[in-house]
């Protein structure tokens, strides 16, 4: 490029003043359009890793701002509550009527009726929903706010004999439109399916039905009634504060924590959010990727274009002006490269949207998204510029005297005086070659172990994520131990909870196939907070040496003075390890120190761990769990107790787990798929390039050798042996750091979803098998492709070069 730019300069005795005037703009169009004639496969690759970036980061911000856009659209439409307690029991009204006028914060509240219905009395076409981990119940439409929208974003007024069905029940493939869902022999058509800001994700254990007031009012005798307390509070208000004002007010809490707009928003975003930061995680790898490869490239022809750079501050163009000759290049190749990676991006958004439109709805105009988009490809387009520059900065060092007379410096090693192949024994001569050439110029190899590195790392980090999440023992972070079947007796369904819940440990303790059985009673107690005023606690009781979780600090109570708290819950009361905590037990004030600290979904992820006993009038839910010797029997023995135990939720732990997480566990699958196709696309085309330009660079050398006596067969496995060595040692490197810096950011993404502590369940066999085989066939393919050249590589025409 700079070749002709310095023969004008020379022969017209031009000066930087007359570039600019004579040549102009096409000169540099011309220049720029002949070096990218001379190096296609450099512009080529170059061209596909910033696209892929821009493509990437457009996407995940498009997708990010689409997502948030429908969350606020839908609590928008929905006019979605801002704190909500359930509750089984009565509510006194002038109570709460009092409350809420004293209260300034609110601006409108109600009460609603959920009435529960047992899943194996919820029968969708022939099938019910007794295996639903859901508890699930009808409701009719609110009046005020909290409502229940149609799949076009329309508040829902059902008919008689219509019911509206939640959308997980779709997406699960339980219910189809026009099913007859029965209730205890009332029969009900589905006329649509229902979106419920509040109670949308999988995660969230409760399910609404929506019928109008009449049908409920047929089926209200079948069921179990909680009410869901709401309310609309003004913008700046904190809901931790309004929480204790709740609960200081005395008001009903007689069931789960409550839920607020926070929390809504979240859970509503966690699925496609953790997607998301996966996509971002693979673009930021991809623009790391990119920006070694630009530093090889532009390096490598920096040193070709050494004396030409001399000859041009020689007769005095500025560096600046130099570094624009290069900077219009790459300008060049960055902005077509995030043009198309922006346009290629804009398809693609369709299956990533599929399941955000069908949960949340539309994010309004396109228009915020594409301008996202089109934002996120052009920061790659500047931070590959300002990366180029940076590179460019050591033209200050250049001599112009010494680049005109030696040219670019040649690097220099201590290694080769030590590596004699006359000493060697353990190789043969073409591997030992091989092997002394990376150790003579660690430098030129240090950006292919880079790249390599970060593939190995790359495709390493989202399946580690992915076989996290869909390992046995992933739930024992989220705060539930590893069994066969759970069992659930809830005050929702039953009136005898204690009772109920004796009747099933007799029957399991004289089931021959048990194993092991617990019982876990969970509570609410009133915890005495520091200023004395009372708290609501919900705490379960039990021993949990039996099924053990695992804790992010401490360990399980296992005295009757201690107690564990969830994450969540510490990080709102401000307790540590060793903390105190005052509950309200028996009557008396029970003094316990804080022993643990766990990670937990259920229950809005706020709960509490102990082993002392506690009245039985207290009690909201027992659940038992159970292991079998029999593990292949688990699925009849799950059936048998459904149909013995009418009164108790009953749920193999697989179905569960499946149903909770099936949605995520798809969301990560399908971003480690585009991990490993983004990574053996890029490691091929960076071998390739790595190659090429080697062997341009080793012509001399090359035709030394085969004046040696060496054939283009001993020189190709030289340069396989080059490659295979560096590829090792980037396996290596990159697994270790997929283990370890690589589970930072596996917990950096997970934990916004309740498990905010984790170790990587590694899949052997894609890991330590399947990856570095592919990643080796990438590199062997590439190295061979790459090397072609050397063959019609002639003696007579390089050997000069000395």
């Amino acid at each position: 490029m700079l070749i002709v730019l310095s023969y004008v300069i020379l022969r017209q005795n031009l000066n930087t003043q007359d570039i600019y005037r004579k040549g102009g703009i096409y000169m540099y169009n011309k220049m720029i359009k002949n070096d990218v004639r001379k190096s296609k496969l450099i512009t080529i690759t170059i061209t596909v890793f910033i696209l892929i970036a821009a493509m990437l980061t457009a996407l995940a911000a498009s997708l990010t701002l689409n997502l948030f856009g429908a969350i606020d659209n839908m609590l928008l439409s929905s006019k979605s509550l801002h704190y909500m307690q359930m509750h089984t029991g009565d509510v006194d009204m002038e109570q709460l009527h009092s409350f809420a006028d004293a209260n300034d914060s609110v601006e409108d509240y109600q009460v609603l009726e959920f009435l529960n219905i047992d899943g194996s009395d919820i029968v969708i076409g022939d099938d019910t929903l007794a295996g639903s981990i859901q508890d699930n119940g009808l409701c009719v439409q609110s009046e005020k706010f909290d409502f229940l929208l149609n799949l076009n974003g329309d508040v829902i007024h059902p008919a008689n004999g219509e019911i509206y069905v939640p959308i997980y029940y779709r997406q699960e493939g339980n219910a189809v439109l026009g099913d007859t869902v029965t209730i205890h022999g009332i029969s009900f058509t589905i006329a649509g399916f229902l979106r419920d800001s509040v109670m949308n994700a999988a995660l969230v254990s409760s399910k609404r039905f929506l019928v109008n007031q009449t049908d409920f009012e047929r089926v209200r005798a079948f069921g179990q009634l909680e009410n869901l307390i709401e309310f609309r509070l003004s913008t700046d208000i904190s809901f931790p504060a309004f929480e204790a004002a709740y609960q200081g007010a005395g008001l009903p809490a007689n069931g789960p924590p409550p839920i607020t707009y926070t929390q809504v928003k979240m859970i509503n975003g966690i699925t496609d959010g953790i997607m998301i930061s996966v996509l971002m995680l693979i673009g930021a790898l991809v623009i790391l990727m990119a920006f070694l490869c630009i530093r090889f490239t532009l390096l490598t022809k920096i040193e070709e274009d050494y004396k030409e750079i001399g000859v041009l501050k020689a007769v005095g163009m500025r560096v600046t002006q130099i570094k624009k000759l290069y900077l219009m290049k790459y300008g060049a190749i960055a902005g077509a490269a995030c043009g198309l990676g922006f346009l290629a991006s804009l398809p693609l958004q369709t299956p990533f949207m599929k399941n955000i439109r069908l949960y949340m709805g539309e994010s309004g105009s396109p228009l915020p998204g594409l301008f996202w988009g089109l934002l996120g490809a052009m920061l790659i387009c500047g931070s590959v510029m300002l990366y180029v520059n940076s590179v460019l900065r050591r033209f200050s060092k250049i001599s112009a005297i010494q680049a005109i007379r030696f040219g670019a410096p040649q690097e220099k090693s201590k290694s080769s005086r030590n590596l004699w192949l006359s000493n060697n024994r353990l190789f043969s001569r073409n591997i030992f070659l091989g092997i002394k050439d990376i150790l003579t110029r660690k430098k030129l190899y240090v950006t292919m172990l880079m790249v390599l590195v970060i593939s190995s790392f790359l495709m390493a980090v989202p399946q580690n994520i992915s076989s996290t999440i869909s390992a046995e023992n992933f739930i024992t972070y989220m705060g539930m131990g590893i069994c066969d079947v759970n069992i659930g007796v809830m005050r929702t369904q039953v009136e005898d909870v204690p009772g109920k819940a004796e009747e099933v440990a007799d029957m399991l303790s004289k089931d021959k196939n048990v194993e092991n059985y617990a019982k876990f009673t969970g509570m609410m107690l009133d915890r005495k907070a520091d200023n004395g005023t009372l708290e609501k606690l919900r705490v379960t009781i039990g021993d949990y040496s039996v099924f053990p979780i695992t804790y992010s600090k401490g360990r399980a109570p296992q005295l009757e003075t201690e107690l564990a708290l969830s994450a969540l819950n510490a990080k709102d009361l401000n307790k540590t390890l060793g903390d105190e905590i005052i509950l309200i037990v028996n009557g008396a004030e029970k003094h316990l120190t804080v022993c643990g600290i766990y990670s937990d979904v259920t229950n809005g992820g706020r709960t509490a761990q102990a082993i002392f006993a506690a009245k039985n009038e207290d009690i909201l839910s027992v659940g038992i769990a159970v292991t079998f010797r029999d593990r292949q029997g688990v699925k009849a023995a799950v059936s048998q107790y459904r149909a013995q135990l009418p009164f108790a939720k009953v749920t193999g732990i697989d179905e569960s787990i499946g149903q909770m997480l099936g949605s995520m566990r798809n969301a990560i699958r399908i971003a480690s798929v585009v991990a490993t196709i983004v990574t053996v696309l890029l490691t091929l085309l960076v071998t390739v390039l790595f190659l090429k330009m080697l062997v341009a660079k080793d012509r001399y050398p090359i035709a030394i050798l085969k004046a040696m006596g060496f054939t283009s067969a001993d020189i190709r496995r030289q340069y396989l042996t080059r490659s295979i060595t560096v590829l090792i040692l980037g396996l290596i490197i990159g697994t270790l750091l997929a283990n370890t810096l690589g589970e930072l950011v596996g917990v950096a993404i997970i934990s916004s979803f309740g498990a905010t502590t984790f170790h990587f369940v590694v899949n052997p066999w894609f890991i330590y098998l399947g990856s570095p085989l592919l990643l080796t066939g990438c590199v062997v393919a590439a190295t061979m492709l790459g090397i072609s050249s050397i063959q019609a590589l002639k003696i007579s025409q390089h050997i000069k070069e000395a």
